[in-house]
C-alpha cells in the first residue's frame, strides 16, 4: 500500500485551491445575479460566464490540490484527453443547472434540479479527473466516503445556487462564495480520502503527461481567465445601476424638453 500525501508542498496548494474556488464561486454567483435581473440575449451570455466560471474555478481548484498530491514509490501523470474530457464534462453540466435556475418557471424546482445537476458535475468532474491519473499501482475507492463526497458537492451547489438567487448585495455575495469555496474544497479533500493505492514498483515509463507539463500551465491559463473576467464583471453596472442611470437620462430628457 503506498503512502498518500495529499500536501506535499504543506498549506500551499490546500490555500490556492481555496482561492480560486472562491473566485469561480464569486464570480459565477455575481453573474447568476445579474442573469437574473436581464432578459433576452443578455440573460443567456450572463448564465454561459456564470457556468464557464463556476465550472473553471472548480476544475482549478482540483488540479491545483492535485500539485499536493504524491504517492510513496511512483511517479504520477495523466492521461491528457480524460483531463481535458473532465473540464468539458464540468462545463456542460454545471451549465445545465445553472441554467435550469436561470429560466426555470418554478423557482423550488429549478433550484433542486439545478443544484443536483451542478452538484453532480462538480463530483463527476473530480472522479473523471482522477481516472485520469497514471501510476505504477492500482488506485481503489472506499464507496461510502465517495458517496459523501457527491452529498457535499450536491448541497454545496444547491445551497449556492439558492444564495445566487436570494442574495443581491455584493457583501452577502462575498460571504456566500466564501462558503462555497469551502464545500468545494471539503468535496474535493473528503474524495481524496476515499483513495488508496496499491503500488506495484516497475521502470517502466508512464504513459502520459505530468502534472507540471500538463496541467499546471493549463490550470494557470484557466486562472487568468477568471481573473480577467472577474474585473470585467466588476466593472459592469448592476440592475440597479442601470435602472438609476436610465431615469436620469429620461428625467434629463424630460428637463431639456421644457
Amino acid at each position: 500500500m503506498g503512502h498518500l500525501d495529499h500536501a506535499a508542498y504543506g498549506w500551499l496548494t490546500p490555500v490556492l485551491s481555496y482561492v480560486m474556488a472562491c473566485i469561480g464561486s464569486a464570480l459565477g454567483l455575481r453573474c447568476t445575479v445579474q442573469a437574473l435581473a436581464a432578459t433576452g440575449r443578455s440573460r443567456r451570455n450572463w448564465l454561459l460566464t456564470a457556468a464557464s466560471a463556476i465550472a473553471t474555478g472548480i476544475w482549478t481548484m482540483h488540479f491545483v490540490a492535485m500539485l499536493g498530491f504524491g504517492v510513496t514509490g511512483t511517479e504520477i501523470h495523466f492521461n491528457v484527453p480524460l483531463t481535458l474530457l473532465s473540464l468539458v464534462g464540468a462545463l456542460l453540466v454545471v451549465g445545465a443547472g445553472v441554467f435550469a435556475v436561470g429560466y426555470g418557471r418554478d423557482r423550488g424546482r429549478a433550484l433542486v434540479l439545478g443544484g443536483l445537476t451542478t452538484g453532480l458535475g462538480v463530483a463527476s468532474m473530480h472522479y473523471l479527473g482522477m481516472a485520469a491519473l497514471r501510476m505504477h499501482g492500482r488506485v481503489s475507492y472506499d464507496p461510502l466516503v465517495v458517496g459523501l463526497s457527491v452529498a457535499i458537492a450536491v448541497v454545496a451547489a444547491t445551497a449556492a445556487l439558492w444564495a445566487a438567487v436570494n442574495i443581491k448585495s455584493p457583501v452577502a455575495v462575498a460571504v456566500a462564495s466564501l462558503v462555497m469555496g469551502a464545500a468545494v474544497s471539503s468535496m474535493h479533500y473528503t474524495g481524496m480520502l476515499a483513495v488508496s493505492v496499491q503500488v506495484t514498483p516497475s521502470d517502466a515509463p508512464l504513459s502520459g503527461a505530468p502534472l507540471m507539463q500538463f496541467v499546471f500551465p493549463l490550470a494557470v491559463g484557466l486562472g487568468s481567465y477568471l481573473f480577467i473576467t472577474s474585473a470585467f464583471v466588476a466593472l459592469s453596472p448592476t440592475a440597479d445601476e442601470r435602472a438609476a442611470s436610465a431615469s436620469a437620462q429620461s428625467l434629463g430628457a424630460h428637463v431639456a424638453a421644457h
